[in-house]
């Protein structure tokens, strides 16, 4: 028997040890190479180890790397310019991780009604099979019960409802109501993009009650699915919205972006964060969101996912074992008739890394810069892999 760990044991960690990337391409430490149709969980939208990025942050190490937010950092109000310049916020937070930004966004909701609107509004409405972090507040709001268990009792002001039930979250709005906060697709819950006209019915409940519109953009946004960020495809604009994953390509930075009318709420003292916004995150920051703008890199994932999505249909899309085939971009969910961590394991036999968004979803991540080839590839070894476990299961 081995020496056990010296980690907390959290994670159901794969048999590989990865220790080398470039492009779409892992490499373990035995020297096998591996197609990556993960992303870090849709983190590296650039790739592996992007030149540009990778050019921005050695630089940065030679300079300064820590301050603290006591200090004006201009690299961190060059990264929120370019934030602003290319969304509908006016003013940006920058934080450490998703969770840190889900929370910065019910912290800044509740301090809007309470400090600036006069009114007691402390509740954050959410919906069945979301995900919002692990935090104790973000995964109370998280729509789905086995990230709570263990952890009772729950922060108050929290109500999920099911998505698209319209007559549910209209019965949820009392006076307390602050916000109401939505992925744009609930990835995690298992890629279901929100339909338009249910988007539009909430972003009028909002204007109709007074409520705050947050977006939780952590996975879908940076070019993700087609565009900077999901809500464009929607013709809406939230009040707040959050990033992490994408935003540093591998570094660990997250911010939340919010209207000009919110600045009054966030005043000196309310929020903060030792890390948040170092010179070494907001360097990759600002190169990550250079390269996505003068590549044209959401546009890419446009044209890519239409692409996958076709191939996906082509090969499996009447394959009886493939229920359905959805998603944005590349952010693609394909739901089957029975659990797939057999599938992911044998992919990962075969040198394809893909992921689950819940027991029955395969979810491809591949990153933004992914080619025709390698695509094609995944494509053609999902089916030889679904082929395979449907004969044995039926002989």
């Amino acid at each position: 028997m081995g020496k056990e760990s010296s980690l907390f044991q959290t994670y159901a960690r794969y048999p590989i040890s990865l220790v080398k990337g470039e492009g779409s391409w892992l490499w373990d430490d035995q020297g096998n190479k591996y197609l990556d149709f993960m992303s870090g969980l849709a983190v590296t939208n650039l790739g592996h180890a992007p030149a540009k990025v990778k050019e921005k942050l050695k630089g940065q190490l030679d300079e300064l790397w820590h301050v603290s937010n006591l200090f004006h950092i201009p690299g961190q109000e060059k990264a929120a310019e370019l934030l602003t310049a290319n969304t509908c916020a006016d003013a940006v937070f920058f934080c450490n991780s998703g969770a840190e930004a889900n929370e910065a966004a019910i912290k800044l909701a509740r301090r809007y009604h309470q400090k600036v609107k006069g009114t007691q509004r402390f509740e954050i409405i959410t919906f069945a099979q979301s995900f919002h972090g692990r935090t104790l507040a973000t995964l109370t709001a998280t729509g789905q019960d086995k990230v709570k268990d263990g952890f009772l009792p729950l922060p108050a002001g929290f109500k999920t409802v099911p998505l698209h039930d319209l007559p549910a979250l209209e019965a949820a709005i009392t006076k307390d109501t602050a916000a109401i906060m939505l992925e744009m697709v609930l990835a995690e819950g298992g890629v279901h993009p929100v339909e338009p006209e249910f988007l539009k019915a909430v972003s009028e409940l909002c204007k109709q009650h007074g409520l705050l519109l947050i977006a939780d953009e952590v996975q879908t946004g940076m070019g993700r699915t087609g565009k900077l960020f999901a809500h464009e495809h929607y013709g809406i604009e939230p009040d707040i919205f959050t990033v992490a994953k994408g935003l540093g390509s591998g570094f660990p930075v997250g911010a939340m972006l919010g209207k000009g009318f919110l600045r009054e709420a966030f005043t000196a003292g309310s929020h903060a964060s030792t890390f948040g916004g170092t010179p070494l995150a907001s360097a990759v920051v600002t190169a990550t969101i250079e390269t996505m703008l003068e590549d044209q890199v959401p546009q890419r994932a446009a044209e890519a996912g239409e692409y996958l999505m076709g191939k996906l249909n082509e090969k499996l899309g009447s394959h009886p074992f493939v229920k359905a085939i959805r998603g944005k971009g590349l952010l693609i969910g394909m739901e089957c008739a029975e659990p797939v961590g057999e599938l992911v394991l044998k992919g990962q036999s075969r040198g394809l890394l893909f992921v689950t968004a819940g027991p029955n979803v395969i979810r491809l991540l591949p990153n933004l810069y992914v080619t025709r080839e390698e695509m094609d590839q995944a494509v053609e070894l999902l089916a030889t892999l679904i082929q395979e476990h449907t004969a044995v299961n039926q002989a």
